[in-house]
């Protein structure tokens, strides 16, 4: 049986008494009615302002993601630093008093977020692309929503889902930001110095946003008000920008279907190829009894910018169960692979037509044209193969074949689970 080492007890020993020391902190910060600092991006706020212009008529909401930037000294307050807002998918409920967020797309945008802050941190800490008071971890912060009329203070509803969430050992949160968002206020005439609990914004119709900050911690169960003070965007880190495979989930599986219809393995994963952030999305294949694997590299924008393919032996010790494992040795040992002979890349083509076009040119593909039916609409015309030689045109054709066969699987599956959903 392994035994813990003195560095790892001690590590422990460190965490725990961290954890009851900040537990502690809180609970008399608390007691004395005491709440953190609440500093605003101006994306943020211009971002909640779009969302509510959107939905004047109905209740809407994102989620917030951010820093929680801790100050030890006796009398410090934490901050909390609100940089960047995520909207829900398309599985949002909006109606006049109700709002219920979907998750999917926006744990996956929160996630990507927080894997490209992780690996800047880790590359530029101790330099001036990374403030010292910036190195923590992003975080979700909670979700601001927008009330019918004048409601600017959370609801009994909104009370009860605060805690549950924070009563829940798997979400690790022990505290919530829930701003409420109202519209359709008249301007306040005049200035004041009073310290209050929300924001005003202009609105294009002449009347006001007005966002109350509301905050609730796991200790005290009961919203207390914030003051929140908001900031020029160069005076806080910037996020990243989304990758195509968050935005674009349609894309991402027509590209995985039609490379496992071409009868590949496939793997994905999120992995830092040129050493800086955004990281790419990438995808690394194997066709049975290949001697080989191919890498393919996508940026944030792709397809609109080109995939890297690079060509990888096949070692010892991989573990396919374990893609970035697996991905990070294939890496070590990779060679790039040039575009075949005729092969031009653009926003339209897939990376199956990729993988088609270079096994063409190795001359692991016949270049015999092989007829797979697929129903296309009348108005939905191939591109043309004028020019292309013989194996370019196989290729092609094959690809946007299994690439048809895959998009019309996945609509066929949606109408499938529609109907059922419907009976």
């Amino acid at each position: 049986m392994r035994t813990m080492g003195e560095p790892e007890f001690l590590k422990l020993v460190q965490m725990e008494f961290n954890h009851i020391r900040k537990r502690l902190r809180g609970m008399a910060m608390i007691s004395r009615g005491i709440v953190p600092n609440v500093v605003l991006s101006r994306r943020a706020v211009e971002r909640m302002l779009s969302a509510a212009d959107q939905f004047l008529a109905d209740e809407t909401g994102e989620a917030m993601v951010g820093f929680v930037v801790e100050d030890d000294t006796p009398e410090g307050l934490p901050t909390i630093y609100v940089l960047d807002t995520i909207s829900p998918d398309e599985t949002a409920v909006r109606r006049s008093h109700t709002f219920q967020q979907g998750d999917a797309q926006q744990d996956e945008i929160i996630w990507w977020l927080q894997e490209n802050w992780h690996f800047h941190r880790e590359r530029h800490r101790g330099t001036d692309a990374l403030p010292e008071r910036f190195d923590v971890p992003l975080r979700y912060l909670g979700d601001w929503h927008k009330q019918p009329g004048s409601m600017i203070q959370p609801s009994h509803g909104d009370h009860m889902t605060a805690l549950s969430w924070l009563d829940d050992e798997e979400s690790g949160m022990d505290f919530l930001l829930v701003p409420i968002v109202t519209v359709g206020h008249l301007p306040n005439i005049g200035e004041t110095d009073l310290t209050v609990n929300y924001i005003n914004v202009p609105m294009e119709n002449g009347r006001v946003m007005r966002v109350d900050w509301w905050y609730v911690h796991r200790d005290v169960r009961v919203f207390q008000p914030v003051h929140p003070q908001v900031v020029a965007d160069d005076q806080l880190p910037q996020m990243m920008k989304y990758s195509w495979h968050v935005v674009d989930p349609d894309r991402l599986y027509i590209e995985t279907s039609a490379l496992e219809n071409d009868g590949l393995l496939v793997r994905r994963l999120l992995y830092e190829c040129d050493g800086e952030v955004p990281l790419e999305y990438c995808f690394f294949t194997i066709r049975q009894g290949s001697s080989f694997f191919l890498l393919f590299a996508t940026q944030h924008d792709y397809p609109e910018s080109p995939p890297q393919a690079f060509k990888a032996p096949f070692v010892d010790g991989l573990d396919l169960m374990d893609p970035v494992e697996t991905f990070h040795k294939l890496w070590a040992v990779r060679e790039p692979i040039e575009d075949p002979v005729g092969w031009a890349w653009s926003a339209d083509k897939y990376l199956c037509q990729f993988v088609i076009a270079i096994e063409a040119d190795m001359g692991l593909r016949a270049p015999t044209l092989i007829a797979i039916p697929v129903l296309i609409d009348q108005d939905d015309d191939l591109p043309t193969l004028e020019g292309r030689d013989a194996a370019a045109m196989e290729s092609v054709s094959k690809a946007e074949a299994v690439t048809k066969l895959a998009a019309a699987s996945a609509k066929r599956t949606a109408d499938e689970k529609t109907g059922a959903e419907a009976q």
